[in-house]
């Protein structure tokens, strides 16, 4: 017998196996109506791990209700979900719906067996019902064998559209640009990396000290204007660095000072002071920390310190020269006073 015939003969089996319902067991009155219980499924045959749906209808009495068990056994078949409908009445009673999904991961002709449900009125009326058994062909998923193995495709090509790639390229353009900015604030002032700053008309140290006393005579301490106090002490020494090195420390970030330090020979521990002073500055400036009154003076007695220890000296033979110079010239405009009548 063919297989399309055998499976025929099979469905009409079952097909009346479904009309003949289920097993009755009665533990109560159930009124004259005896419940009985029909299982159809959706399809006869699956793939292997496709889903099956079975759908369940039980007869019973109206004031009767059908207790859904909470875990089925199945094997071997897995019961995936269970969906419960609600009871409607029917010319008998009532019927109460649902749908059981189902799947298998074997291969053959498996059988779904009994279960059996249970109804209850409340009370101490009970009844049982049981399915009938049902037979499910579960076969594997086809191949196509009527070739030789073929070679694997190579990657697909994407449609290019330009339009989308400019705001890209106008991002790389920007990001460029930015870096350009960036390096040349790190090497110093733009277009001016080789230059120095010029030569202050009086010596740095002296503009920075007289710029200090006006700061502490200034009422910004009083007025509690913290950070405008360490902005312009933090100001007066980078000033001074700049007419005192010849570095651009007014454009510079602190690092970048300390760097150019290096590089105009200065002592290491000279500039570790210059580090931890305008560290101290940059905390007020950046990182919104406030120090108390006396912390406050004693940054700029730190200030004083830095510039008395790093003013410019002259060497000796010039201050030799000058102090020569200046006698020359005492000495001309005694004989210029001695030479009137």
């Amino acid at each position: 017998m063919s297989r399309g015939v055998g499976w025929g003969n099979r469905r009409a089996a079952i097909v009346g196996l479904l009309l003949a319902g289920g097993a009755v067991g009665a533990g109560g009155d159930l009124r004259g109506q005896t419940p009985r219980v029909t299982i159809e499924p959706d399809t006869t045959e699956i793939h292997v791990g496709d889903p099956l749906a079975l759908r369940l209808a039980v007869e019973h009495p109206a004031d009767f209700a059908v207790r859904w068990p909470d875990s089925l056994s199945l094997d071997p078949f897995e019961a995936l979900a269970l969906e419960v409908g609600p009871s409607e009445a029917s010319a008998d009673g009532a019927r109460t719906s649902a749908v059981l999904h189902v799947t298998a991961f074997e291969l053959g002709e498996l059988e779904i067996p009994s279960f059996t449900l249970e109804l209850t009125d409340g009370g101490d009326g009970t009844a049982t019902v049981s399915t009938d058994p049902v037979v499910i062909g579960v076969t594997t998923v086809g191949l196509d064998e009527s070739g030789d193995i073929r070679d694997v495709k190579g990657p697909r090509a994407i449609a290019r559209n330009w339009l989308l790639l400019w705001p890209w390229l106008l991002l790389a353009v920007a990001l460029a640009g930015l870096g350009y900015w960036w390096g040349c604030r790190r090497r110093g002032r733009p277009g001016r990396a080789d230059s120095r700053p010029p030569v202050p008309a009086r010596p740095a140290h002296e503009i920075a000290l007289e710029a200090l006393d006006r700061l502490e005579a200034s009422p910004l301490l009083e007025r509690g204007e913290i950070k405008p106090y360490h902005i312009e002490v933090s100001r007066i020494i980078r000033a001074y660095l700049e007419g005192r090195y010849r570095i651009w420390a007014l454009e510079m970030v602190t690092p970048d000072v300390i760097s150019s330090l290096g590089h105009a020979g200065v002592d290491p521990g000279i500039r570790t002071a210059f580090e931890r002073f305008l560290d101290a500055c940059d905390l007020v400036k950046f990182a919104k920390w406030r120090p108390d009154d006396a912390a406050c003076r004693s940054i700029l007695a730190d200030a004083r310190t830095l510039v008395e220890r790093t003013r410019f000296v002259p060497p000796p033979a010039v201050v030799e020269s000058e102090a020569m110079a200046g006698e020359a010239e005492a000495a001309a405009d005694e004989r210029s006073e001695a030479a009137v009548p």
